[in-house]
């Protein structure tokens, strides 16, 4: 693991690493783009990156070659980044990369001995994937975690999962086996719009995050951009009478296991939200609620 940016432990103040990768994990590229916009809205600098040469097939990821900042050509290789964002009240760990190819037990011991060198305690795992469930709707967000702490706390159930995992699922258990918190969050894309982007699946991932750490997240075009997506799918469907016909049928099973004190947790949730916003010391912890992680 090379090192640009070496930082010490924060003591006074709880870390969270959070984690996506690309690929198998990542429909719609919803979880990768989430943790790209953190990066970028929290400022985050890179503390270090694992070497591709260990864990990647390069005939699936291909490296990419062109212009650098110099002018010289450059080879940009398929990599993991650690980055890490100073926040007024905790600082956040920031691991953004491609599900590797090989040496998956090795690639999550490197990604948590960073996570023990920055003091972390709460490991959080982002995820998409493709479901039956209209565009039209809330995007559907579902969270695990092994540890029963926070299957109070967060009202989150163990997963009962069975069958084959990505480098999210390892990378999970492989946190709570070191006694870590761990926790992993999950967005339901509509499978008849995988191709990414899929903005209104980031934006669902960054507000469930936001609830977890209590911290606001500015959304910048992220609203907009989710707005215009759903409007170019109701255009596509509107064009395609069996699509439309499918949505349909989405919308009603949808609504018929909607109940009305869901609906309520909901507007309760963005009124905290908005809470947040206004006064960013107010998170759920000060207010009788959640804890902090």
């Amino acid at each position: 693991m090379s090192t640009e940016q070496p930082v010490g432990r924060h003591g006074a103040r709880r870390t969270v690493m959070i984690a996506a990768f690309e690929g198998w994990n990542d429909a719609g590229g919803a979880a990768s783009s989430a943790i790209e916009h953190l990066t970028e809205v929290w400022g985050a600098s890179l503390h270090s990156e694992l070497d591709p040469e260990d864990f990647h097939d390069f005939q699936v990821n291909r490296p990419m070659v062109g212009p650098g900042p110099d002018g010289r050509r450059i080879i940009a290789w398929p990599t993991t980044t650690i980055s890490v964002a100073e926040l007024p009240e905790r600082r956040v760990v920031l691991v953004h990369g491609i599900e590797p190819s090989f040496r998956w037990r090795a690639f999550c011991a490197e990604i948590l001995d960073a996570a023990e060198e920055l003091g972390v305690s709460t490991v959080v795992t982002l995820g998409a994937l493709l479901a039956d469930v209209p565009h039209t709707r809330p995007i559907p967000m579902s969270a695990s975690t092994e540890s029963e702490g926070l299957q109070a706390v967060l009202d989150v159930e163990p997963s009962t999962y069975e069958g084959p995992t990505g480098i999210v699922g390892v990378l999970q258990h492989e946190a709570a086996a070191r006694d870590l918190q761990a926790v992993s969050l999950w967005a339901a894309v509509p499978h008849y719009v995988a191709n990414p982007p899929s903005p209104k699946a980031t934006l669902a991932i960054l507000a469930r995050i936001e609830e977890l750490l209590a911290t606001p997240v500015p959304l910048g075009d992220l609203p907009e951009d989710a707005e215009a997506w759903q409007a170019g799918v109701d255009e596509l469907a509107g064009e395609d009478a069996e699509i439309a016909e499918y949505v349909a049928q989405l919308e009603e099973a949808k609504d018929a296991v909607e109940l009305p004190e869901a609906s309520g947790e909901a507007i309760a949730r963005e009124f905290e939200r908005y809470l947040r916003r206004r006064d960013p010391g107010a998170g759920p912890d000060k207010r009788g609620g959640q804890p902090e992680l």
